[in-house]
């Protein structure tokens, strides 16, 4: 999850800078887009974070419906999810270093892709939700923040949670830095580390469970 966190600094990254100056995961800086651009901040977009918004909670709302019954561990479906994630993330890749029109893509497509990765964020969230690993949700590190403050001005947390914290904070911090630089590149680079990550995300968690469950039978 700490990985995937990761990936999603990248797609913010590469989403905010390089398509419509909209996030497809931190729906709270999209409603904060959405409130100044309803204000008629100028060169902010009403439509972009509304289809963010729009497609994540479609996405989520599939996941949530998908994993309802999965108990909080890594199940067949989660490996699902989490390569559906990544093959929409990668065929947005693939189109983006393909079409040309993605250099200075126009409206529509814009706004197409940022639909199409907010699904596929909310999709992960819900994913990430199911399994249920404190703190890292993912897409969001505000209440990460709270809780790590409050860490360290009562001096009590469990075990490991101040550390799981600052990697979470820290790490969606670096996506974001290495999608900025990416992006200097092209469009496509960040979002084809992001689809190979959560890939890797997938195997590991397969390997790791079955690794466990033979652990079981073991003993």
């Amino acid at each position: 999850m700490l990985a995937l966190t990761f990936s999603t600094g990248v797609v913010d990254a590469v989403c905010y800078l390089g398509l419509d100056r909209v996030f497809t995961a931190n729906m709270t800086g999209n409603v904060v887009i959405l409130g100044m651009g309803l204000a008629g901040a100028d060169g902010l977009s009403v439509a972009g974070p509304l289809l963010a918004l729009a497609g994540f909670m479609t996405g989520a709302a599939v996941g949530g419906r998908i994993l309802r019954s999965s108990a909080a561990t890594w199940t067949s479906r989660t490996t699902a999810a989490l390569c559906f994630v990544a093959l929409v993330v990668a065929s947005v890749a693939i189109g983006s270093a393909t079409i040309a029109a993605f250099d200075a893509p126009n409206r529509s497509l814009a706004l197409s892709v940022t639909a199409l990765l907010g699904s596929a964020m909310g999709l992960q969230a819900a994913t990430a939700r199911s399994l249920a690993v404190p703190d890292v949700t993912t897409v969001a590190v505000t209440a990460t923040v709270i809780h790590l403050s409050s860490d360290v001005t009562s001096g009590v947390a469990e075990q490991g949670a101040s550390a799981r914290r600052v990697l979470a904070i820290g790490l969606l911090l670096a996506g974001a830095a290495v999608g900025a630089l990416l992006l200097h590149w092209h469009l496509a680079a960040g979002l084809s580390l992001a689809a190979a990550t959560c890939v890797v995300v997938a195997a590991i968690g397969v390997s790791a469970h079955r690794r466990l469950e033979n652990e079981s039978v073991g003993d």
